[in-house]
């Protein structure tokens, strides 16, 4: 179907079974790993440290109760390393078994808030772990960069060009917090949503699936190139690290407007209902976008999901990481089944919006079952 813009959403057919589209094989996840430092913000603590007096109840307005914040030894190659070493010991395999490796985080923080770029942190990443045959590289597409690693292995495993690869992204982004604070007076201020983001690793490792077995369903993705600039990014002229500066509302309301038509495709093609998705992750920016996002998408549905996950509260923003991240805190805290239906909504600055739907199926085996 025609996208805005006259941009392509990009998607892998198939149905349910993942066998659709003239695909020979189907992938799916095996590991999920995150790496959460242990420090924690809460945002009223924040809000103190501003410089003007702005009067912004960041917690009632954001849902944000806190975040965690990097520590004096972590950084986006330790957040990620950790998250890498984690995924690793959930599936069943080694480091020397991962085929490709993809970097997707916005920040190459080593060494505090030093950008790594020359070699790229895939090498860094992959001497660490001992993936010696793996093909490495870096890719940025803000925060659906795990997104975009995800559905770039999705179709190399499909296409039976390597077996398993992994993506993993640590995101060290507090310090654009640190700078907003420093700047920002009232809460139409173009450095607010800076105030969300909160610090963190993760990692997904994907492999080609049994025949029959069930997996990822589809993966897609589209750009809407006329609203890139509603987010942009700079150098700090105030402090270390860079600022950000985003057109927070406009940026909700064309992400849910032009989202609409892409998850009704989707859904199509895994010849599903919106109301057949057990767990819906949505990108987590606030509490208040995704409760307006989800009515939105409710009534253009005709249904909703059974639930719809909510970790900004804890966690904060964490950019690229953050889909994973709440993945690997419903997989630890044993709150999927095996037959629990998944989707994955990532709307970034750029505007990117990707879609992936899968089964948890035997992910509970390696996590376990509480609930």
């Amino acid at each position: 179907m025609p996208v805005t813009g006259g941009e392509h959403w990009m998607a892998l057919e198939g149905g349910a079974d993942g066998s659709g589209g003239g695909a020979s094989y189907a992938s799916r996840f095996v590991g999920i790993g995150a790496s959460v430092p242990e420090r924690r913000l809460g945002s009223a603590e924040l809000m103190a440290s501003t410089k003007y007096r702005t009067d912004i109840d960041l917690e009632r307005l954001t849902g944000v109760h806190e975040r965690r914040i990097a520590g004096e030894s972590e950084d986006s190659y330790t957040l990620a390393l950790g998250a890498a070493r984690d995924a690793l010991a959930y599936a069943d395999c080694a480091a020397e078994d991962i085929e490709v490796l993809i970097v997707s985080s916005i920040t190459h923080y080593v060494g505090g808030l030093r950008q790594q770029l020359d070699p790229p942190l895939s090498v860094s990443l992959k001497e660490a772990l001992g993936a010696r045959h793996a093909i490495s590289f870096d890719i940025s597409n803000a925060c659906a960069g795990m997104m975009t690693g995800v559905f770039i292995l999705n179709d190399m495993i499909r296409a039976g060009r390597i077996r398993r690869g992994m993506v993993v992204s640590g995101e060290y982004i507090s310090q654009l917090g640190v700078n907003a604070a420093r700047e920002i007076r009232t809460m139409m201020d173009d450095q607010l949503a800076s105030l969300t983001l909160g610090d963190a690793g993760a990692a997904a490792i994907l492999e080609r699936a049994p025949d029959g077995a069930p997996g990822i369903e589809v993966a897609g993705f589209t750009t809407l190139a006329e609203h890139s600039r509603l987010c942009l990014a700079f150098p700090s002229k105030i402090g270390r690290g860079a600022s950000m500066y985003s057109d927070a509302r406009t940026l909700q309301q064309v992400g849910i407007e032009d989202t609409v038509p892409m998850l009704r495709e989707a859904l199509d093609q895994a010849g599903l209902e919106f109301d057949e998705i057990d767990y819906f992750i949505p990108h987590q920016t606030s509490a208040r976008a995704i409760k307006k996002g989800m009515k939105e998408f409710s009534e253009s549905m005709g249904g909703a999901p059974k639930h719809v996950v909510v970790t900004v509260d804890e966690f904060g923003n964490t950019s690229s990481t953050t889909h994973f991240v709440a993945l690997w805190k419903y997989l630890t805290e044993g709150r999927f089944i095996k037959e629990d239906r998944v989707l994955l909504l990532s709307i970034a600055s750029g505007l990117e919006v990707g879609i992936v739907i899968f089964k948890v199926d035997q992910l509970v085996g390696r996590y376990g079952h509480d609930h």
